[in-house]
């Protein structure tokens, strides 16, 4: 049965920015559709005024005009506007909120600090299920710190930039006292060796260190820095001027002032917290906000498994082609070691899903193209080497030739083990699209089975022509040979 489908859009009044996202659903899939921004500043000047920025106000109120304009015609219950601690904190906060409804009609919710928080673990736990520890929400007046195991037990700190000086220059010393105070109380309750990161201040930290360390995918949902690592590239940003940071390529102008805050709050957190390892997560308060709206069924649901299927649905030919395969084929795989544990189910039932991509495409340039796009498509719910796994099988599923694309990427985030799996799952992916003519009845019909030394191809009574085909066979010893064994048709 196909997904449910639904787009829903998104304003987030935030301390630093103001943003309009549309996103289409389909069941647990979140597909991020139009993404348009203003940073308007609202909490530039609360720390010292306690109101918002004047000017803030009048940039907000003009995106927000245009925000209503774009959604013009939508259901009412299809747009959400939720402001955050800057208009929650600010003394003339419920008056920017009467105005916002008397020019746009918006009836914006305003977040507490702890719904926030809230919110935040939700849209991580809806783009990574089985992410654990504590997540870390940076926005430009405050920092939400939540336990994944409970998202209801969250808490806001006054720890944004804005809050903390910028745009000023940065005292790092006084910076570092003061968060690491705000910090101490909480060590024990909120310390773990898991932090996502979660904050566009962060995910420029992220993308930076990927620079520094030549790494080869540039995806920033998932990436994974150690300790030792987020800390050397947050020292490196809290000790560079503005003129440098300026210089350095890839880090968002607009972010040049808070930065170094954002960079200190990140050591020092790190230090007071005993974390050891830095997931970045693209996925925040928004997608949280989404996720808490789904039917139960839906947030059940695998987003990696569902995405997949929503990648493919509307240029895939054959409805049921994927669960299909997986049934198939996966007697085969129970019989192989594990190469990502407890992930192999998922990652098999993703690369079924996957099985129509490419299929509209000029056949020879197929297997690159459906490579390149699953290796950077913005599906939630796995890891670097699970999207390196993923899309080396997809390139499989298309041709037998044996070099993937970019090869630096694969080699770098996939051991050569992993890399013939991938190439194994997506041989015998290819195999039951040809066998049965991508037909995904006939399926029933055709068992496969794995032996030390055979693979065996077996058709129920009176269905034996389907082992027939030249092209079908070449396809089966193709996979055989992944398998290292011989192949057998009874």
């Amino acid at each position: 049965m196909p997904p449910s489908r639904r787009q829903a859009a998104v304003i987030d009044i935030g301390s630093n920015s103001v943003r309009l996202v549309i996103y289409r659903l389909e069941g647990r899939a979140i597909w991020t559709l139009f993404n348009e921004k203003a940073l308007a500043g609202l909490g530039r000047d609360l720390s010292s005024t306690r109101r918002l920025s004047d000017d803030g106000i009048e940039t907000a109120l003009k995106a927000l005009r245009r925000f209503k304009i774009v959604l013009e015609g939508w259901n009412a219950d299809d747009i959400s506007v939720v402001a955050t601690a800057a208009v929650r904190e600010a003394t003339d906060g419920a008056a920017f909120v009467f105005r916002v409804m008397s020019e746009t009609g918006f009836q914006v919710r305003v977040l507490s600090g702890e719904q926030e928080a809230r919110y935040s673990a939700l849209g991580v736990i809806a783009g990574h299920p089985a992410a654990c520890g504590v997540v870390g929400d940076l926005g430009g007046s405050s920092l939400e710190l939540t336990p994944l195991a409970k998202p209801h037990a969250g808490v806001s700190l006054p720890l944004g930039p804005f809050a903390l000086g910028a745009p000023r220059t940065i005292d790092i010393d006084k910076v570092r006292r003061k968060t690491d105070t705000a910090l101490q109380p909480l060590a024990q309750t909120f310390a773990s060796p898991e932090f996502h990161a979660v904050g566009g201040a962060w995910r420029n930290l992220a993308l930076l260190h990927m620079a520094m360390a030549d790494y080869p995918l540039h995806v920033a949902h998932q990436y994974e820095m150690s300790r030792s690592d987020a800390i050397d590239v947050a020292g490196f940003v809290a000790r560079q001027s503005r003129n440098s940071l300026e210089g350095i390529p890839g880090l968002s102008k607009k972010r040049f002032d808070t930065l170094p805050y954002a960079a200190v709050v990140l050591e020092t957190l790190i230090e007071r917290l005993a974390v050891q390892n830095i997931v970045v997560s693209a996925y925040g308060l928004r997608e949280g906000l989404l996720f808490e709206a789904m039917a139960p069924e839906n947030q059940a649901g695998d987003p990696l498994i569902e995405g997949c299927e929503a990648l493919t649905t509307s240029p895939g030919l054959s409805a049921g082609l994927g669960p299909a395969l997986e049934r198939w084929i996966s007697p085969i795989f129970a019989e192989l070691d594990c190469q990502f544990g407890d992930r192999d189910r998922v990652l098999i039932a993703a690369a079924c899903r996957l099985s129509d991509l490419g299929v509209r495409l000029h056949p020879d340039h197929r297997a690159d193209l459906a490579f390149d796009q699953v290796l950077r498509a913005p599906i939630p719910g796995l890891s670097h080497a699970e999207r390196a796994f993923l899309a080396c099988a997809a390139f499989s599923r298309h041709t037998s030739t044996l070099t993937h694309p970019e090869q630096a990427i694969i080699s770098r985030l996939l051991s050569p083990d992993r890399r013939l799996r991938a190439r194994t799952l997506g041989a015998a992916i290819r195999l039951g699209c040809d066998m049965a003519g991508r037909n995904p009845d006939l399926l029933d019909h055709l068992q496969m089975l794995l032996t030390p030394e055979k693979l065996i191809l077996r058709a129920d009574p009176g269905w034996g022509d389907m082992l027939l085909g030249e092209q079908t066979l070449k396809r089966a010893g193709t996979l055989a040979q992944a398998l290292r064994v011989k192949l057998s048709l009874a």
